[in-house]
């Protein structure tokens, strides 16, 4: 069997830190250019050495996305950007890309690093992955349109050191790999250049054309009708197959999480993972805690996507595009000092006499009570009302540093 990687997502440098503590083989992220991710925050050169270095030094990977596809004016500025990644005294440990062109600059500039194809490249047959592999491409990227049977073909007929990843939970795009014209149309802002708007969320109407202007509402229920609107993918249940279809990197999607998103999937598949790995029947005995941890992060209903063949109408949500989630994010732990008091900063408010719990890396979810709080100045409070606030809290045990308390939603 191939060992398989737990490649998370990461919009920022707290959420790096969180995947990796979490239990992620490798990050992926976003700099400052060239990545299909405008709106996160993503990394300055200085934010992205200290990550790579943080997650270097305990053994994971970090690999950077420059996917977009280029126009004539990006390829003077890509050339300048990789130049700098190959610079920095702590370098990615691979660049993901989908444009021909920005490969090639890639190829030319940081001849030492690897390069990965982006599923944006439409990576759909063992032929693809053979061309990408004699040009120096060390893994592929599976179109997400692809079933098991047809990535294990993939497998059977490329070479034995080329990789094979895939996305295995997240959000599904509408359109062909990704490769989504919407947004542009419809607000000017390009998918295919990192500044997606989600139409494929957005509620519709019928138009007849006879009748312009008159707007017919195609009836679900009271709330709208979401008409590409697609349930997220979750493949928690289906380890073994993954790992039979030869995949190398197990994919999650979502670099516009938060911390708890990435924490509570990286932990969760981490788990699933090594569970599997020991025997099957652990892995199958644990499958319950699997399914309740993984609904206590933000998501849409789940499906399998394209992996058991093409998807039917339960892949899709008719009545609503709200996300669901069963646990609130309040922060995590930087430190802790001799009085017992944890310091963090505020992502959501809560108050002294709540009932939290602690979410530790190795699983455990430690009820605990909130006794106290103290602001910045040390002044008591009764709660956190400010966003970003910096304060201490005293639980009724004590939290370790990078812990991540949250409150979970009954």
């Amino acid at each position: 069997m191939r060992r398989v990687e737990l490649l998370i997502p990461a919009g920022s440098l707290e959420v790096l830190k969180t995947a990796v503590i979490f239990g992620a083989d490798a990050v992926y992220i976003g700099g400052e250019a060239f990545s299909l991710r405008a709106k996160a925050k993503n990394f300055s050169l200085r934010e992205m050495e200290e990550g790579i270095c943080f997650a270097h030094e305990r053994g994971a990977k970090v690999y950077v996305t420059a996917n977009i596809f280029a126009h004539h004016g990006d390829l003077e500025e890509a050339e300048r950007y990789f130049r700098e990644l190959d610079t920095l005294a702590a370098k990615p440990d691979a660049l993901i890309i989908s444009d021909p062109g920005l490969f090639s600059i890639a190829r030319e500039v940081c001849p030492d690093m690897e390069i990965h194809i982006s599923t944006q490249a439409n990576n759909t047959n063992y032929k693809t992955y053979t061309f990408w592999h004699k040009l120096g491409a060390k893994r592929v990227v599976c179109a997400r349109e692809l079933s098991l049977s047809e990535i294990k073909k993939i497998r059977e007929n490329i070479p034995e050191d080329m990789e094979i990843e895939a996305f295995i939970h997240g959000a599904m795009c509408i359109s062909y790999s990704g490769r989504c014209l919407l947004s542009n149309y419809m607000t000017g802002r390009d998918a295919n250049q990192g500044a997606c708007t989600h139409p494929c969320r957005w509620k519709y109407a019928v138009v007849e054309e006879s009748r312009p202007g008159e707007y017919l509402p195609v009836y679900e229920n009271e709330r709208g009708t979401f008409l590409f609107n697609s349930g997220d993918l979750c493949m928690i249940e289906h380890i073994p197959e993954l790992l039979d279809a030869g995949i190398d990197s197990f994919k999650i999607e979502g670099r516009m999480k938060a911390a708890l998103y990435v924490a509570t999937v990286a932990r969760t598949y981490r788990k699933a993972i090594d569970d599997y790995m020991e025997s099957e029947e652990t892995y199958r005995n644990h499958m319950e805690w699997y399914k309740q941890e993984i609904g206590k992060c933000t998501y849409r209903q789940f499906t399998t996507g394209f992996y058991f063949g093409k998807p039917g109408g339960e892949s899709q949500i008719y009545d609503s595009s709200t996300y669901r989630s069963e646990a609130v994010y309040l922060g995590m732990v930087e430190r802790t000092d001799e009085r017992g008091y944890a310091y963090l900063e505020q992502k959501n408010k809560f108050y002294t006499g709540d009932s939290i719990e602690i979410m530790k890396s190795d699983g455990r979810n430690v009820p605990v009570l909130v006794e106290a709080m103290e602001d910045e100045e040390g002044t008591p409070m009764e709660s956190c009302p400010h966003a970003k606030q910096r304060f201490a809290v005293k639980l009724s045990e004590l939290p370790e540093k990078y812990d991540l308390l949250r409150t979970v939603v009954s």
